[in-house]
């Protein structure tokens, strides 16, 4: 599991745990690895957890990460792609290395991913992929521009993969919340962004993106509000959905 150590990724964490499964968590700050395989270890001592510091935004993050996985002689059953961020500002003055290092996490480290996993569990006729995207992938976002293209990809790969995959008994699902409570907005620059008034609990999301995920579903879209903000986005104009994204921006 990429991304591990906060927000969405820590809640999914936990409640494989509590499932019983095995896990490998990543992510780049030690201290949080250590904290969390602590916690997991002592409330479910029968489970195996291993932990691996990567930056996944360099090149080599994905071989990195798969090659620890390989040494601790473990399998991947669910590939739980989490990491990633999001910058708030103008294309035109946004310095690019933020905007290429966005891609890279978001995109490439991703799409890597994905790739050296998937034979694996096509071959064994069992296993799955968690990718998680964003409601913002199904419109596009004046001053998150990078971002939102970057989990319109996410999404778009996801439902690709979903039907190449579900006829070998694996199962891909974008996961797709909607504003979230999580170390995201700070870094991104929205906590005091309109978008985010009424967000959702980190917990609630990870549920229902499990559940949705073991259901089989290609796409969940977490929280009422959210699925009609996303059913809303597909169903008006363009041209209105992001002037609003625009101005729900302030």
């Amino acid at each position: 599991m990429t991304g591990a150590s906060s927000g969405i990724g820590l809640e999914i964490a936990r409640i494989y745990a509590g499932k019983g499964r095995d896990l490998v968590l990543t992510a780049r700050r030690t201290d949080r690895l250590d904290a969390l395989k602590a916690e997991l270890a002592a409330a479910h001592p029968s489970i195996r957890i291993a932990t691996v510091t990567v930056d996944l935004e360099r090149p080599e993050g994905a071989e990195t990460l798969l090659a620890a996985v390989a040494a601790e002689g473990l399998a991947i059953g669910t590939l739980v792609n989490n990491a990633g961020f999001g910058l708030r500002g103008r294309f035109a003055t946004m310095p690019y290395a933020d905007q290429a290092a966005m891609v890279e996490l978001n995109v490439t480290t991703l799409t890597r991913l994905c790739r050296l996993v998937l034979p694996d569990m096509l071959g064994r006729r069992s296993g799955g992929i968690v990718n998680v995207a964003s409601t913002a992938a199904f419109q596009a976002i004046p001053f998150m521009g990078v971002y939102a293209a970057t989990k319109a990809y996410v999404l778009s790969l996801s439902e690709a993969l979903h039907e190449e995959a579900r006829p070998h008994g694996v199962v891909v699902t974008a996961l797709c919340p909607g504003p979230t409570a999580t170390e995201f907005t700070k870094r991104a620059d929205l906590e005091k962004s309109k978008m985010f008034e009424g967000a959702m609990d980190a917990r609630a999301v990870a549920e229902e993106g499990i559940a949705g995920h073991e259901a089989g579903r290609a796409i969940v879209v977490t929280g009422a509000r959210n699925r009609l903000g996303a059913i809303g986005a597909q169903l008006m104009p363009r041209q209105l959905v992001r002037r609003l994204a625009m101005k729900l921006q302030g």
